[in-house]
């Protein structure tokens, strides 16, 4: 586990928690974390309990043909969006069959890549209420944005495991 967020564990143990409490369950696609969320999670001891699995979409083939994201709106927009970002969260609860989705779309660095600057992060959270994504500009190398970007995804998480916040 990426020790360059120091609330990584701390984050992944509260939604470990906070799922299996509420009898929830969660899938992951991840594009510039490569499987960090769903690993932070699966670090924590009973996570079997609400981790489904998750999809690692670096690719915009993997994003389209497995998590069923437009590839029109990949040509338009790039894989660093916030459509895409909920798209892929919904591609991921849909065929891991979770409650929740949570995904990772962005730059990573060190180099900008379509348009958008190294620090470009978006989070995608998909219920079956509808799915949305957030925005986020991370300054930091390579790790360090990966872990920025792993964090802000859990923390995403978490809201929506508040109580009161969403019903399966």
């Amino acid at each position: 586990m990426t020790t360059l967020h120091p609330n990584l564990h701390r984050i992944a143990g509260e939604a470990v928690a906070g799922a299996i409490e509420r009898g929830l369950t969660v899938a992951t696609a991840e594009s510039l974390t490569a499987g960090m969320v769903a690993a932070v999670l699966a670090d924590i001891p009973g996570a079997s309990g609400m981790l489904q699995g998750g999809v690692v979409s670096y690719q915009n083939s993997v994003k389209a043909d497995v998590l069923g994201v437009p590839r029109e709106l990949l040509d338009t927009v790039g894989a660093v969006d916030g459509q895409v970002a909920a798209a892929m969260a919904d591609g991921a609860r849909r065929i891991c069959g979770a409650d929740i989705g949570v995904s990772t779309t962005g730059v990573a660095g060190p180099d900008s890549h379509g348009g958008k600057d190294v620090g470009a992060v978006y989070v995608g959270i998909a219920t079956a209420d509808g799915s949305t994504s957030y925005s986020y500009s991370f300054d930091g190398n390579r790790p360090e944005i990966r872990a920025l970007a792993c964090a802000a995804a859990l923390e995403r998480l978490l809201e929506v495991l508040a109580p009161g916040s969403y019903r399966a």
